[in-house]
């Protein structure tokens, strides 16, 4: 059974940085596409970062890039988001997720908040 544990979320000041963590397990990680995707209240699910197998490719969309950086270990099966200078509008749940789009399997994701 897939399990992806995220941990790291809290709430901070605007221009403040947290780092999020996922724990997997029960399948093999290296095999997968890893990404994180975040919901804030009342809007759809946005897919923030994702990262290839091996690491060596990262994407972001526009409204992160530059302020946040994905990671992966394979040794470790840990998935990791570094987010700098963080806004009110990164406020969102943030979830960890094998693969992306329709047939991604997400966690139960942790809660961001931004603010003053």
């Amino acid at each position: 059974e897939v399990h992806l544990v995220e941990s790291g979320g809290g709430s901070v000041q605007p221009g403040g940085s947290l780092r999020l963590s996922c724990a997997a397990s029960g399948f093999t990680f290296w095999y997968y596409v890893m990404a994180w995707a975040r919901q804030a209240p009342g809007k759809e699910l946005e897919w923030v970062a994702k990262i290839t197998k091996d690491g060596g490719v990262t994407s972001y969309s526009e409204s992160v890039k530059g302020r946040f950086t994905i990671a992966r270990d394979n040794r470790r099966n840990t998935l990791t988001l570094q987010m700098n200078n963080l806004k009110p509008e990164d406020t969102a749940v943030y979830f960890c997720s094998r693969d992306w789009g329709p047939s991604s399997i997400r966690g139960q994701g942790t809660q961001v908040t931004v603010s003053s």
